[in-house]
């Protein structure tokens, strides 16, 4: 992130039946790269898939003022417990089409045509911006190298999502 770019306050979410915090290598992932992108981690938790607690987490994300970003990893696929596009989708005001496009492009690049299986997508809520990601290091990996670190850039033109994010306070990190 160049000099004049502002922090932004980021939360993520891994979205797992069998995830905890010993072994969730994609949360830890994003966590990484939040920081070492001069962004500040305003939240961490790990949530079953089920579509009730899903939107419960990200809906208080989105009603903090000190939380600008969420980042939710798994839950993409077409497995029957997959439920993060459905249960995230409806919170959006404005949903971003081109992301779930450019990540499948991107990611067809290094897995082919399995890249049709991922519901990868991102939104805005309440001048929060959402990006959902499958939950794979590798795919967050993608995403976040190829789409969501630039956006999240003042300085990258000739646009970004910066300008139309909440105004938020510094925050601490919380747990």
């Amino acid at each position: 992130m160049s000099d004049n770019i502002h922090a932004l306050n980021i939360a993520v979410l891994t979205v797992s039946d069998t995830r905890d915090e010993s072994n969730d290598t994609s949360g830890r992932y994003l966590v990484s790269a939040v920081e070492d992108a001069g962004h500040q981690l305003a939240a961490k938790a790990i949530c079953k898939d089920d579509i009730y607690q899903l939107r419960a987490q990200v809906s208080a994300w989105i009603a903090d003022a000190g939380i600008q970003v969420v980042l939710l990893t798994g839950g993409t696929g077409f497995s029957g417990r997959d439920s993060t596009p459905e249960a995230i989708s409806v919170l959006f005001d404005k949903q971003v089409e081109g992301f779930g496009e450019l990540f499948r492009y991107l990611s067809f690049k290094e897995i082919g045509t399995s890249t049709v299986q991922s519901r990868a997508l991102a939104g805005l809520a309440n001048h929060t911006l959402i990006f959902c990601m499958p939950g794979s290091t590798g795919a967050c990996k993608t995403a976040w190298n190829g789409i969501i670190r630039e956006q999240l850039d003042a300085a990258h033109g000739p646009c970004n999502f910066v300008g139309h994010l909440k105004a938020a306070p510094a925050c601490e990190t919380r747990q």
